[in-house]
């Protein structure tokens, strides 16, 4: 009996103000029990582009690298709506700089070492806190990416019904990456950091998924053109695509309705897939 093909999965590597110079990467492809074939790597350099994409009726699985919910203890500090629909659609409506200013105040009040509220698997994931709005800035990243998925109609796990045909999760390739190179750094935007040793560090990273030496018991399938693509690009963006790749096929083996997410999520904050 022949085993049968994931439905197309995609990992995205998401900035929150996409340009040509720096796009929002996706790695397509398929998986075969425990082989994830890479296909394509597509860049997308506005965010109309990309709510485009989730837009289009094909069928796919993806891990998406942004945070999909913001801390209860933030939230319910602020007042905001516990829903996750109701609390994603008020901070939608809030500009760039008023999430600036309410998270200052928020990281004032509080003592040294305690500034960010955390979701409960932030540690776990070792991921920033999402109320971060710099270094990295997910907190925009959240507020411009969770509305497109909302406008699309796709399906969040635990978060949102939707279209089950185009199911998001939450990924973050920190966490694998971690789990195959320890803490080395294999990725910089800035020029004059692309050195010598983070280059070695994607090679070890790409070796590592090819030879399935991740808990994840999946195989990266590549060609030698994809192979050289994701090692030369010093920005780590298409790496990153492709580990969310992975963890995406990892949730497609887990199965709906949960793919691989606990029991227990809180609805407020949901989870990255695999922690």
């Amino acid at each position: 009996m022949t085993t049968p093909a994931s439905p197309p999965l995609v990992g995205c590597d998401f900035t929150s103000s996409p340009t040509r110079r720096k796009p929002i990467v996706l790695a397509t492809g398929h998986a075969v029990q425990e082989r994830v074939v890479l296909e394509r790597l597509h860049k997308l350099d506005s965010l109309a582009d990309f709510g485009h994409w989730l837009g289009s009726p094909t069928p796919w699985i993806g891990g998406f690298d942004v945070p999909f919910g913001l801390p209860r203890e933030l939230v319910e500090h602020l007042g905001w709506p516990t829903d996750w629909r109701d609390c994603m659609r008020h901070y939608a409506g809030l500009s760039r700089e008023e999430i600036r200013r309410t998270f200052a105040a928020f990281c004032d009040a509080r003592p040294a070492g305690q500034k960010f509220a955390h979701r409960r698997f932030d540690r776990l994931a070792g991921s920033s806190s999402s109320m971060k709005w710099v270094n990295p800035p997910v907190a925009y990243m959240l507020h411009a990416a969770v509305p497109l998925l909302l406008a699309a109609g796709v399906h969040l796990p635990g978060l949102h019904d939707g279209d089950p045909q185009r199911v998001a999760l939450e990924a973050y390739p920190g966490l694998l990456a971690r789990e195959l190179i320890g803490r080395r750094s294999y990725k910089n935007d800035d020029r004059s950091k692309q050195t010598p040793e983070r280059l070695i560090a994607r090679k070890d990273v790409v070796t590592a998924l090819e030879a399935g030496r991740t808990r994840l018991g999946l195989r990266l399938k590549v060609s030698h053109a994809q192979r050289d693509a994701l090692v030369e690009d010093a920005s780590g963006d298409a790496l990153d695509a492709v580990l969310c790749l992975m963890q995406a096929a990892w949730a497609w083996r887990q199965g709906a309705p949960r793919y691989g997410l606990p029991v227990g999520l809180d609805p407020l904050e949901g989870w990255i897939v695999s922690a």
